[in-house]
């Protein structure tokens, strides 16, 4: 890029590090480009980011004035402070400054709060790009805009509505189900859709039936053909059966069993067959749009394997790096240069039968869709090919921007056509079916086949060839196969089809279901099971509780409405403060406010944490029986009977029969197996809410009982006393080692088996047990080096990134003995349940070590100091209690309507979510 004609200094910020590396290398030496590092400014995030002028206000635990206009208190976090103030350095000496952060709402809304903290005295200039390539910042710069009104108030208006709502609803999910819960405008109605699944699977009835499938032969050909019709009635599929009830739900069909089907088969079995019906229909298939935010994270799901949120962090690298557009989008509208390239390409690649006379042009479905926005696409007025690229790409980045690429060039390319077929064969009143499919032009299937990784190979399958055969011709009947069927409950959500259903129902927007799902893991209300997304019982107790006290909040259609609202405000069709004094202070003060309050002295805890399962019709105990949800993990519950259910089951898994057993097997826990030969006790196996353990003594002893978990892979059924009398010896002595007399012990750890020689470790193989390993075994493998990801070897990072803008150490993802935690060389901050270190991102990381050292205590420890006499005299008299000490105390705990205030403000900045897209 050309420098400009003068010396006049630029400051241009953006937001991430990356995106700033990326644009520098495009202006000249007169422009400084800088990171803000995300957001700048926020609502304060709890009791402790109040500004001291607000903290005796009632409003002041939510962080915005409900009582003004609903005016948002805006503070700097703390982890920004340090970026701010070079920010305004650097400001101070350019003469011109472009705010340059991303095209939607939250760019818009970081590029506005910049500036009012910046206070610029120099001309303010909005670049708009969506992508980072030469010519697009080029046309940047030459045509730079104003910041949006429009779209800054209605980032905020979002931003209010998801705090009143987290922040007034998590405290009644606290007070009746459990510390730490929180509820969120999108992630409740997320939430309630996936426990309305397994509540479907749970009340499933399965049905098995029976059917003949037949291996027909035409001029050598074979093909199969499965029974629809015998006896003048018509032979029933999954479809016609009564999910609650398993039973067919139609009059007039034949329901065959084994011996039905085996008997019919017997009375077929030498009739003679010919085709009864032909049916021959040619078709045409269109290509999907380009990728918007949803679609691509649907099907990189799919195909790839990502997360949503993994999606989403790959492509931010991938736009940030300039290979393709923004990211955040749902528009599928593309720009005439991108219609004209992948046309180029699909010339070049596929030629001239695979493009269409006209380019094909797309419009979205989703409401309110942004069409001066582009859909995903490499970026570039010529595509680069994913194999030009491959080596300038990590692995990950490589898979996704290919399948963005071929995405893009297969939406200009020509429909696949072909013929469908279907066959009705006939004889004995028996009719067989089967239907075919020939494709006799792929068109775009050539290049891209969604749910496929290899288009050639989805060709062949998407191909059902059968024999050119006429009405009324013979066919040679060579087998019958009776087949049994047993109808599925429905499939759970995985994160795709969750995120393509809160689409369809126009439930949030699709740049933010990556955080929604992120938040919904993070917050244990669902947990992953393979691809699917299973509910927690506590998941079910907070979705029950809002339907039946809440129910306006996590309805559906008022939830899609609500984004309708929040789309007119965007477009100035509608006054935020209403509608937000509205939803808040209600029609005659019905609004949230007031209903919270009414619903906390309706709601009643026992009940809302009560799943009832049923009761059992015969044996002892016939009282009914209840999955309740504890504190301290869910538990089944008969009268004075009570079982912990393990965190790995799923709900849908716990049916009457299973609660008896988990009931059963907790009573036999509190019968011992036998005495431990030593000390006498008793020893009993037992099942607690982290699967099932061996215990010697009772919690009726003076001493506390030992406890010892079973090994990795060990049953329940393996367990003997001889057994849990070895388990009960871990950590055990296996020897002395020969070199120095010392002892080797063998430990069953939290990261599996191992040994121990000093300071010396080594991890067990699978197949060597703690409590069997001899002594020859420990001293072969404490004999060989150490190699990395050992236990006992130097700690590597599990993933670097870059330099941090308050410690400038290199950010480091490591591997604790607690887990993955990210460290400056600073402070030390844990990964969230189930976060991926991969995953991580350096904006997140920055996040996670910004909100540890806000809470104090992070710095890593340095060697006490010796205390000395001084020291002792202030911790002395710091333990004494005095009079006015006590009085103090009292008073605290004395509960004020501020008091509550404020304990709610702490108590929302410990475990609410705002649903604010990260």
């Amino acid at each position: 890029m050309a420098e400009s004609g003068n010396s006049k200094k630029a400051l241009v910020i953006v937001e991430s590090p990356a995106k700033a590396r990326t644009i520098s290398k495009f202006l000249g030496k007169n422009y400084l480009v800088e990171a803000s590092i995300g957001h700048v400014r926020d609502l304060p995030q709890g009791a402790k980011e109040i500004p001291q002028q607000y903290k005796d206000q009632d409003w002041a635990y939510l962080g915005v004035n409900v009582n003004e206009n609903f005016d948002p208190v805006y503070i700097v976090p703390t982890d920004k402070k340090q970026q701010v103030t070079k920010l305004k350095k650097l400001l101070k000496e350019s003469d011109e400054l472009y705010l340059a952060t991303d095209e939607d709402r939250e760019g818009e809304a970081i590029s506005w709060h910049l500036q009012e903290i910046l206070k610029p005295k120099v001309p303010v200039h909005r670049l708009v790009f969506h992508e980072i390539t030469e010519s697009a910042i080029t046309e940047a710069l030459e045509h730079p805009r104003t910041i949006d009104d429009g779209l800054v108030r209605a980032q905020e208006t979002r931003r209010i509505l998801d705090r009143l709502y987290g922040y007034e609803v998590s405290p009644l999910l606290w007070r009746k189900i459990k510390p730490k819960l929180s509820a969120g405008r999108v992630q409740s109605v997320a939430v309630r859709l996936i426990v309305q699944r397994e509540r479907d699977r749970m009340a499933f009835h399965s049905a098995t039936y029976w059917d003949l499938v037949a291996t027909f032969e035409v001029d050598g050909q074979s093909f199969d053909a499965t029974l629809v019709e015998a006896d003048g009635k018509r032979v029933p599929s999954s479809r016609d059966f009564d999910s609650s009830t398993g039973k067919v739900n139609k009059e007039g069909l034949l329901l065959l069993d084994e011996d039905g089907a085996n008997a019919l088969l017997q009375r077929i079995k030498d009739t003679d067959f010919s085709v009864s019906n032909l049916e021959n229909k040619p078709y045409t298939s269109k290509p999907a749009a380009p990728f918007t935010t949803s679609t691509l994270q649907q099907e990189a799901n799919r195909k790839l394997g990502f997360t949503a949120r993994r999606t989403m962090q790959v492509a931010q690298s991938l736009y940030e790096n300039g290979y393709i557009t923004y990211m955040r989008t749902d528009s599928t509208n593309l720009a005439q240069v991108a219609i004209d390239a992948s046309r180029k390409l699909v010339e070049s690649e596929y030629g001239k039968d695979y493009l269409p006379e006209k380019p094909r042009l797309y419009s979205s479905k989703v409401k309110n869709a942004q069409e001066a926005h582009e859909a995903i696409r490499p970026a570039g007025n010529e595509f680069r090919k994913p194999d030009s690229v491959k080596g300038e790409l990590s692995a990950e980045q490589f898979k996704l921007f290919e399948l963005i690429w071929k995405r893009t060039v297969a939406c200009q390319m020509a429909d696949a056509r072909g013929h469908r077929i279907s066959i009705n064969i006939g004889g004995a009143e028996a009719v067989f079916y089967v239907s075919g499919k020939t494709i006799d032009f792929p068109g775009f299937l050539r290049a891209y086949v969604e749910g496929s990784d290899d288009p050639q190979a989805e060709l062949a399958d998407r191909e059902t060839l059968l024999p050119a055969v006429t009405v009324g011709q013979k066919v040679d009947a060579k087998e019958f196969d009776p087949k049994s069927h047993t109808t599925q409950p429905p499939a759970r959500f995985s994160e795709a089809s969750l995120t393509r259903s809160l689409e369809e129902m126009g439930i949030g927007r699709p740049s933010t279901y990556a955080s929604i799902i992120d938040t919904i893991l993070r917050r244990e209300y669902v947990f992953k099971k393979g691809n699917a997304l299973v509910p927690t019982w506590t998941s079910f107790a907070v979705v029950g509780l809002m339907e039946a006290h809440l129910e306006r909040l996590v309805d559906y259609d008022f939830t899609a409405k609500m984004e309708d609202d929040l789309d007119s405000i965007s477009r100035g069709e509608a006054d935020a403060n209403d509608y937000l004094k509205k939803f808040y202070f209600g029609v005659e003060n019905h609004g949230l406010k007031q209903v919270i309050e009414e619903r906390i002295k309706d709601v009643d805890a026992r009940s809302v944490n009560s799943i009832p399962l049923g009761a059992p019709e015969e044996g002892e105990h016939r009282e009914e029986v209840f999955v309740r949800v504890g504190r301290y993990g869910p538990y089944v519950e008969q009268g004075e009977r009570r079982g912990s259910i393990p965190d790995e089951l799923p709900p849908d898994e716990i049916d009457l029969a299973k609660a008896m057993d988990i009931l059963e097997q907790s009573e036999k826990g509190e019968e011992p197996m036998g005495e431990h030969p030593e000390t006498g006790k008793p020893i009993y196996l037992k099942t607690g809410r982290f699967g099932p353990y061996v215990q010697m003594g009772s919690s009726d002893d003076d001493e506390k009982p030992k406890n010892a978990s079973l090994l990795k892979g060990m049953n329940v059924g393996d367990v003997n006393l001889e057994t849990a009398i070895k388990l009960l010896s871990l950590p055990r002595e296996v020897g002395l080692h020969p070199e120095d007399q010392k002892p080797i012990v063998a430990y069953n750890g939290r990261f599996g088996p191992y040994i121990k020689w000093n300071d010396e470790t080594r991890s067990l193989p699978a197949e060597i047990s703690p409590i069997d390993i001899e002594m020859d075994k420990a001293l072969e493998l404490l004999a060989q080096p150490k190699t990395r990801g050992r236990r006992g070897a130097p700690k590597e990072p599990l993933k670097t990134l870059d330099k941090s803008p308050v410690t400038e150490e290199v950010i480091k993802i490591m591997d604790g003995r607690y887990g993955p935690y990210v460290t400056d060389g600073e402070t030390n901050a844990s990964l969230p349940k189930g976060a991926s270190p991969d995953e991580l991102t350096m904006e997140v990381a920055l996040q996670l070590l910004a909100d540890r050292a806000a809470k104090g205590g992070t710095k890593k420890k340095k060697a006490k100091k010796k205390t000395t006499k001084k020291a002792t005299k202030k911790k002395t008299a710091k333990k004494k209690t005095t009079k006015k000490a006590a009085t103090k105390k009292t008073a605290k705990k004395s509960t004020t309507k501020k008091a509550a205030t404020k304990k709610t403000a702490k108590k929302a900045e410990e475990s609410t979510s705002d649903e604010a897209p990260f």
